[in-house]
């Protein structure tokens, strides 16, 4: 079986002969003693056959003479190793059986040789490996001579069974683990006297665990600083199932160790913080577990002067995760006298205001969430500094799903505080609120985060905002004239045009806006609907005249207030009728209409007529429903006209009309001819006589002459009524 002979070459002749041996050592026990330098080397062979039997006749030799075996066990490790990744699972298990037998009976010193393929087996798919595995581990642990020596070694195995997917194997490697335990208790009991006698349970522990017992705490905490170090190169290792069992195995580990967790707390963190940005999503999970237990254990005082610096530099997701898991995992009562330190902490510019990614605002709201779930009416003192992050990770670009949950958020520290809902939040902060944001707004530009911001108090806070006018209008006055950052003011145009088109739920809530409006008119809305070249300046235009059109439209602008600032207006109104927005030629022609209506009779001849060409001109508009209003503009036009004092001045300017008009009875759109055709019966009041010659002159030009008729007859009509 084993040279210098020559070797068998039949493999059953080998087996029967294996199986012989097996049956000698049975038979005749210690007496094989002599012969054990020859056992061993036939072992050494037949190991290498991949027969389970000799795997068996190893542990059976090991089993027969323990006070000689340990002179040859060690000749015996490399042939199993060798074997221990065989193909069929069942070999592996006795591979495995034959070492724990092998080393339990023979040198310790043989530990270090096979721990590493040990581990490896750990991740076998075939579930009685592990089993296998694990019962040795646990026998070592029990009964192994050097064990005091490895425990460092073979803790980690052992617990690591802790997470297996097969009950069985999990439940296998409690049971070996509460033995340990109370195995060492009594071996050290006098060590441990006082803590069996006094030491207190916690009034805190994470929910769903059982406490392990005394024994099994402190083997694992006076062995902590051993194992930690190469955890947590296993935590950051390039293959994904030895970062999931090493993040499996830590949670295991913080659990015995309990409060003795404090003295490795740099290490934990740093490994912490890098397995919390992981890829798979199984480390994230049990490293949040993890992070949950420092704040179960270990002193806030402790933990949050270690963890702040981290959000003084440029915090991270992953910081932020931690952070959330530590104050989640935390007694409210421990965290109490921390609670200003914590919103002070998430609150700073540096962290609520890094970044952009939505990633990272949805863990600072997690941390937001889990501060008013732990602290609860305790968050009464830091409620503006939790707006101020909600308000922050509101204002980034996102999905509606993360601003629901900010808003339940908000609703969450409303509760906490016993306020009826999250407005009567803003209500409580919103000075402060706009004084924080407005603070750089003179240099604000659009990359500003402070310009979202802004918009999220102006917007969300709704009825409130018409409560803090004066800073709210003193922002937007300083913020839009028309030397700043065109990008910035045409969003807090956008802005102030929202709230104008809901003004009594918003801004004008309190009835006090109309006392801002000669600043809001002379100061934003006139300078910006100046000409200037680009498209971003047209679109300030236009969102300048929409908030012009909002004011009159919800009558906030009074007919006193029209006559204040028509001189202001008119020329930049009139001028906004040529722009290339729809609607913004659109609002343009309806706020002169409305121009007209409050003061068009006090106009001069050189208003009247600037007003009539460029009004006329929109009755060309590619537009129909610019053509249309433009038509109404010039009926009230005429009834402004008629009661006028320069009427007399104006009447070759009306004829210019009359004719202009006319050509438009052949609109191929049926609404502006009528349009058209009401104007021409409104001006027809002027100067009748001058109408019917106009129209006499051109009703064979007219491919609908019906319309002709009527106005002749509409203007006979009148001359009888009057």
């Amino acid at each position: 079986l084993c040279p210098p002979q020559v070797a068998e070459p039949s493999e059953e002749l080998r087996l029967g002969l294996v199986q012989l041996l097996s049956l000698l050592l049975q038979r005749c026990g210690a007496s094989m003693a002599p012969y054990l330098g020859d056992i061993a080397r036939v072992l050494q062979a037949t190991l290498l056959d991949h027969y389970a039997e000799s795997c068996r006749c190893a542990a059976a030799c090991a089993r027969a003479m323990p006070e000689h075996f340990h002179l040859q066990s060690e000749s015996l490790i490399k042939p199993l190793m060798q074997t221990i990744s065989h193909q069929h699972y069942r070999v592996r298990v006795d591979v495995i059986q034959a070492t724990g037998a092998v080393i339990q009976f023979g040198n310790g010193k043989s530990v270090d040789d096979v721990l590493s393929h040990l581990a490896q087996r750990l991740f076998d798919e075939i579930p009685k490996v592990r089993h296998a595995v694990t019962a040795v581990i646990g026998e070592w642990l029990l009964h192994l001579r050097d064990r005091y020596s490895y425990f460092h070694k073979l803790i980690p195995l052992l617990l690591g069974s802790f997470t297996d997917e097969i009950p069985e194997n999990t439940k296998l490697a409690w049971t070996y683990w509460e033995k340990i335990g109370l195995q060492w208790e009594k071996e050290n009991e006098e060590d441990l006297k006082d803590k069996m006698d006094f030491s207190v349970p916690p009034s805190h522990y994470p929910k769903g665990e059982t406490r392990p017992g005394l024994g099994c705490r402190e083997l694992v905490s006076r062995n902590l600083s051993k194992i930690l170090p190469g955890l947590c190169h296993d935590l950051t290792d390039w293959v994904e199932s030895t970062r999931i069992k090493a993040s499996q195995l830590l949670y295991t580990l913080l659990l015995h160790a309990e409060d003795h967790i404090t003295q490795h707390m740099e290490l934990l963190l740093r490994t912490l913080y890098q397995a919390c940005s992981d890829e798979e999503s199984e480390v994230v999970k049990n490293s949040v577990k993890a992070s949950e237990l420092i704040g179960t254990f270990v002193s806030p005082k402790v933990s949050l002067k270690l963890i702040s610096p981290a959000f003084e530099q440029t915090p991270k997701a992953s910081h932020v995760m931690v952070l959330a898991a530590v104050i989640r995992g935390s007694p409210k009562e421990t965290l109490q006298p921390h609670v200003s330190q914590l919103g002070n902490t998430v609150s700073q510019a540096g962290a609520c205001q890094r970044s952009g990614e939505v990633f990272y605002m949805e863990q600072l709201l997690y941390c937001v969430q889990a501060l008013i779930e732990v602290c609860q009416e305790d968050c009464r003192e830091i409620s503006l500094q939790l707006m101020k992050v909600l308000v922050t990770i509101m204002a980034i670009p996102s999905s509606e799903d993360l601003k629901e949950k900010v808003e339940k958020t908000m609703s969450s520290l409303a509760e906490v505080q016993q306020l009826e809902s999250f407005h009567c939040l803003y209500k409580q902060h919103i000075t402060q609120l706009l004084e924080w944001v407005s603070v750089s707004c003179e240099g604000w530009t659009c990359y500003s985060p402070e310009v979202l911001q802004f918009e999220v108090i102006a917007t969300h806070s709704g009825p409130v905002i018409g409560e803090a006018l004066d800073d709210f209008v003193l922002v937007l006055k300083t913020c839009l004239q028309p030397n700043r950052d065109p990008q910035m003011r045409l969003k807090l145009f956008t802005v102030l045009s929202q709230l104008l088109q809901k003004a009594s739920e918003t801004i004008n809530s309190q009835g006090l806006f109309p006392s801002y409006l000669e600043t809001v008119i002379k100061d934003i809305l006139a300078p910006n609907l100046q000409w200037h070249a680009g498209r971003t300046a047209a679109a300030i235009r236009a969102t300048a005249v929409l908030c012009l059109w909002a004011l009159i439209h919800c009558e906030m602008l009074s007919p006193k207030e029209i006559l204040k600032v028509k001189d202001e207006l008119m020329p930049q109104v009139i001028s906004s009728m040529d722009e290339d927005s729809k609607i913004t030629r659109l609002m343009a022609c309806r706020i002169v209409d409305v121009f007209l209506k409050v003061c068009g009779r006090q106009f001069d001849a050189d208003k009247f007529k600037n007003t009539y060409t460029e009004v006329l001109k929109r009755l060309d508009d590619a537009s129909c429903d610019v053509r249309v209003a433009a038509a109404h503009t010039l009926a009230n036009w005429f009834k402004c006209l008629k009661d006028s004092d320069v009427k007399s001045s104006m009447e070759g300017h009306v004829e210019y009309l009359y004719q202009e008009l006319l050509v438009h009875l052949d609109d191929p759109d049926e609404n502006l001819q009528k349009a058209v055709l009401e104007v021409l019966k409104e001006g027809s009041i002027l100067y009748p006589d001058l109408l019917v010659r106009e129209i006499e002159g051109a009703v064979h030009k007219h491919q609908t002459p019906v319309y002709c008729n009527q106005l002749l007859h509409h203007i006979q009509s009148a001359k009888e009524s009057a």
